[in-house]
């Protein structure tokens, strides 16, 4: 396995500056935003396109600190009902997927995205209950007509390129767990995989380890953040796992992103990558920081020690004791 980082958390410094630090620290690959939620700090989509020149010299100063591209990552809503949005996201996306089919990168991370509750609304709709029975018309209504007819299409540019994509499975978003996952890829075809990321799973109560025995007997893991959640049980107690207690207000959430080891323990991270490696993933491990109670320099460093410390790099040797 490899160790990376998802470098919004340095998009306030230089493509040179920051993969500097990236180095530094030891690591081995970085994951990349061409825009949307993690912005385009680092990748200029239109630029590299236009141009084999600016591509070569790109990868050029990576190897020279001895790293590579993990994914490329365009994390917005492709299927929104606001058409200018959807717009965005759409063009976006093809865009990152031939940038990454150019640039050897293999993966290309976003979420699924979600849509309105019909063809009139200008709002997303999130529904997670089938009662009262118009939450199940809307679930309907988004699965069979935006969410897979879309994301079809998008395995269709994908095999073209030699690309896959990592859905993050993130609330608010129709592929949010492991059975949304796998329900959209038999549908659409199996470049659509996960970008795994446990924080997600955790608050949603389901067991990482478990999930990636899921997916993983699919082959549907394509790439997988590091970030951690602390669960607090006493502010689930008053306002359960659905949380709209403020990020900001730490003390009253139910649950918060924190660096990895500050939600669970090195053993529980230990099990997540045994078992990755267990069912076929032996790429890399992003980290992604969002802790709120650390500094960057910190929960990034915390992550990188914690995670040097307890993942797998060598390739498992024959079994001479049987």
């Amino acid at each position: 396995m490899k160790l990376g980082v998802f470098t919004p958390l340095f998009n306030h410094l230089t493509f040179e500056e920051m993969i500097e630090v990236v180095s530094e620290k030891g690591l081995d690959m970085i994951e990349i935003g061409t825009g949307g939620s993690p912005g385009n700090a680092h990748c200029d989509v239109d630029k590299l396109l236009a141009s084999s020149e600016a591509r070569a010299d790109y990868l050029h100063k990576l190897a020279d600190k001895g790293l590579s591209i993990s994914a490329f990552s365009a994390h917005h809503n492709p299927i929104s009902p606001n058409q200018a949005e959807s717009h965005e996201a759409d063009e976006l996306l093809r865009k990152t997927i031939k940038l990454a089919s150019l640039m050897n990168v293999p993966v290309v991370n976003g979420f699924s995205g979600v849509a309105g509750g019909n063809k009139t609304d200008t709002s997303v709709n999130w529904p997670v209950l089938p009662w009262p029975t118009e939450y199940a018309d809307i679930y309907h209504y988004q699965w069979e007509e935006k969410l897979i007819p879309y994301w079809k299409s998008i395995n269709a540019d994908c095999a073209s390129a030699g690309v896959d994509i990592g859905i993050e499975l993130h609330g608010g978003f129709l592929a949010h767990t492991p059975y949304t996952m796998l329900k959209l890829r038999d549908a659409t075809g199996k470049h659509i995989g996960c970008n795994l990321d446990p924080s997600h799973l955790w608050w949603q109560g389901i067991d990482p380890v478990a999930a990636i025995k899921i997916l993983g007997k699919e082959k549907a893991i394509h790439h997988f953040h590091a970030k951690d959640t602390y669960l607090d049980q006493d502010n689930i107690n008053m306002y359960g796992l659905t949380d709209m207690q403020p990020y900001s207000d730490v003390a009253t959430r139910s649950w918060t992103f924190r660096s990895v080891g500050c939600g669970h323990d090195l053993k529980e991270w230990s099990d997540m990558i045994s078992t990755l490696r267990m069912y076929g993933y032996d790429y890399v491990l992003s980290i992604e920081h969002e802790d709120p109670l650390m500094s960057i320099e910190e929960g990034f460093t915390r992550a990188v020690t914690n995670l040097k410390f307890i993942m797998i790099k060598d390739e498992p040797v024959d079994m001479w004791w049987v």
